[in-house]
């Protein structure tokens, strides 16, 4: 099954490439966390498909954004609207060279083993959170969003008071799983891959937003047609896949 994929990635990087010889190039590439457990399955199969290698940094939302804001840079950035679009604005990335290819949306979790709340209504939902001693919830582009939501049920102060944050740095699901939180929220493919927690479900589909996953180019970028061959790589069958087992959606 392995040598399958492969072969298939192979096959779509050889059509990219065409008849032409392409020198093996690094792609520099600065990512926010959520796509992380994602591209570390999808980027060995492209770079052993194109002889191309992906050297990726990854950081939350807000540390990424002030970063490449502070003039951090490369070939790519990857990310959602809520750091890409004023990145944008501010001439640190290139519009037209957007491409989407992963949806997330944000889901609940409790420590492992303890009760799961009803979180299949608004309603139940919000009852969920005023009953819990402490919440958590992140500071990148879920909890921006779930600050929203707070706010559409008219609990945000109360929630407020009770917040337990993530280290800088941190998922939110080490601090449920550490037992300092009992609800916490974040996007389903940052609570996966945490040890310690049960994921009771998504939010509501009411309360739910789908959070897009772009690729950008840096108007510095050296290596555009390897980014683009990249960039294209993340849209194939192949890549949707690992994106979907991942905790998300290929767009």
């Amino acid at each position: 099954m392995a040598f399958s994929r492969i072969a298939v990635a192979a096959g779509v990087v050889s059509m990219l490439i065409g008849a032409t010889t392409v020198q093996a190039a690094e792609i520099v590439v600065v990512s926010t966390i959520a796509v992380k457990e994602s591209l570390i399955d999808i980027v060995p199969m492209f770079e052993r498909a194109s002889g191309h290698k992906v050297n990726i940094t990854f950081g939350s939302g807000p540390i990424v954004f002030e970063q490449v804001r502070a003039g951090a840079t490369g070939d790519l950035f990857l990310g959602p609207d809520e750091f890409s679009e004023p990145l944008l604005k501010e001439g640190k990335l290139v519009a037209s060279t957007r491409v989407d290819f992963a949806h997330s949306g944000a889901s609940v979790a409790v420590h492992a083993g303890a009760h799961k709340p009803d979180v299949s209504t608004p309603e139940k939902f919000k009852a969920a959170l005023l009953a819990a001693k402490t919440v958590s919830y992140s500071r990148g582009a879920s909890g921006l969003f779930f600050v929203r939501v707070l706010e559409r049920l008219g609990i945000a102060e109360e929630i407020r008071a009770k917040l337990v944050s993530p280290r800088q740095g941190e998922l939110v699901g080490a601090v449920v799983a550490r037992g300092e939180a009992e609800i916490g929220i974040h996007q389903l493919s940052e609570l996966l891959p945490i040890s310690g927690i049960d994921i009771v479900g998504p939010l509501p589909a009411e309360l739910q937003r789908k959070i897009v996953y772009s690729a950008f180019a840096f108007p510095a970028s050296t290596q555009q047609e390897p980014a683009r061959m990249f960039v294209t790589f993340l849209r194939t069958g192949v890549a949707g896949a690992i994106i979907r087992r991942k905790g998300m959606e290929p767009a």
